[in-house]
């Protein structure tokens, strides 16, 4: 039992001393993400959904600088089709914060651009979630998005769930 225990301890110790090189300051991340949940325009990850007949879709990614120790300072860009022959340019820039290394904490700013729209929708978010170190630079990140809206008339406040995948260099 005290070896099992031992060896429990040491492959923690082990994941977490990963996570940590991972997240030190002067890295890089790439990252890609799943939405699940209401959607919404000004989105930068990869969604599919049905409405009234018409199929939307969208695909971003996001990359980030790590300016300290588990914080990364991250821009995304994405693509969204709204069916109906209406698309935008999704972005995005905030900062990401590895709270004991496996704990990510994000706050952002969202907005979309679509063409021949009166108002364009922007959103303030914040997430969190849980990073699990799959290998040496690879990261599974599910977490929950909460999405609030600066607009009154274009959208309404969204709760996602993200899975997030992101690659360390």
């Amino acid at each position: 039992m005290k070896k099992l225990i031992l060896a429990a301890i040491a492959v923690m110790a082990f994941g977490f001393a990963n996570a940590q090189e991972q997240t030190a300051k002067g890295k890089w991340l790439i990252e890609a993400n799943t939405a699940f949940g209401a959607a919404n325009v000004g989105n930068t990850s990869f969604h599919l959904s049905n409405s009234d007949g018409e199929t939307q879709w969208g695909l971003g990614a996001e990359g980030g600088y790590f300016v300290a120790d588990n914080l990364a300072v991250k821009v995304g860009l994405g693509y969204d089709d709204m069916g109906h022959s209406v698309n935008a340019i999704s972005y995005k820039v905030g900062a990401k914060y590895y709270l004991l290394n496996k704990f990510p904490l994000e706050a952002s700013y969202t907005g979309a651009s679509i063409k021949d729209a009166d108002e364009n929708p922007s959103f303030i978010g914040l997430q969190g979630g849980y990073a699990w170190f799959v290998g040496k630079n690879v990261s599974v990140e599910p977490g929950l998005r909460y999405n609030i809206s600066m607009n009154e008339d274009y959208s309404k406040s969204v709760l996602q769930f993200n899975v997030g995948f992101a690659l360390h260099f």
